[in-house]
Parts: C-alpha cells; sequence; structure tokens
C-alpha cells in the first residue's frame, strides 16, 4: 500500500511528530484508565523500541538487519539494544506433526519448526 502512494512528497504520513506524539499520549491514557493500570502511562516511544530490537535480532539473528531498523550509523549503539535480553532462559510449548496437514496447523498457529526426529516434525512456540 505505501508503495502505490504518490512519490512527489518527502513523507508519507502528513503531521508533525509533535501530533504523533500528543495522539499517543491521549490513547496511553485512556488504556490506562481502562484497565485501571497506571504503569501504561510509563510506556514511551523509545520503551517500544527497547522492545523491537531485542526481539527482531532474536528473531533474524542479523545485527545489520536490527541496525538499519533502528537507523545506527555505529554497530556498537545497536550492540546495546541486543545484549538487553537474554532468550536463553524462555521456556517453550513442543507440539509433534506427523503429517504435512498437521506441520502446516501448527505453522499457522504461531509454533517454530525445530527439527526431525523418527519420522516425526517436532515445533516449539514460546510462552
Amino acid at each position: 500500500m505505501l508503495n502505490n502512494l504518490l512519490k512527489d512528497q518527502d513523507k508519507v504520513f502528513k503531521g508533525s511528530l509533535r501530533h504523533f506524539a500528543r495522539s499517543f499520549m491521549r490513547q496511553r491514557a485512556r488504556v490506562a484508565l481502562k484497565l485501571k493500570n497506571q504503569r501504561i502511562l510509563k510506556i514511551t516511544f523509545h520503551t517500544l523500541r527497547h522492545w523491537k530490537a531485542p526481539m527482531e535480532y532474536y528473531k533474524t539473528k542479523d545485527i545489520l538487519h536490527v541496525m538499519k531498523l533502528l537507523g545506527h550509523e555505529n554497530i556498537q549503539n545497536t550492540l546495546i539494544y541486543t545484549q538487553l535480553v537474554n532468550f536463553e532462559a524462555d521456556k517453550y510449548h513442543s507440539a509433534v506433526a506427523k503429517t504435512v496437514e498437521e506441520a502446516r496447523e501448527l505453522i499457522e498457529a504461531g509454533f517454530e519448526y525445530v527439527c526431525d526426529m523418527d519420522s516425526v516434525k517436532l515445533f516449539r512456540k514460546r510462552k
């Protein structure tokens, strides 16, 4: 959809960053009030950035991709983000697929393929 937009403008979205920030703060306040959770008010754009970077690195294992995503020029800045979370202690749900149909259903449910063992395919999904 973004490729279909007119290319004669510098910006894809009209409006200032101040407008988006105000809108974000209003929505955040509404959600915090509705859920009765004041901790939501502490979430900022930077909080989301600190969440996205390690998740993207874990998914792709490509530090250069994460560096480009964050807009960093120095890889040292990107390394700060990717060392924040230790994924080794994560727990997983596991599942076994004996047929192609079962494997397809597991993949659609968010499971990732791990390996083949004894003519079955093993899948896992983070808890």
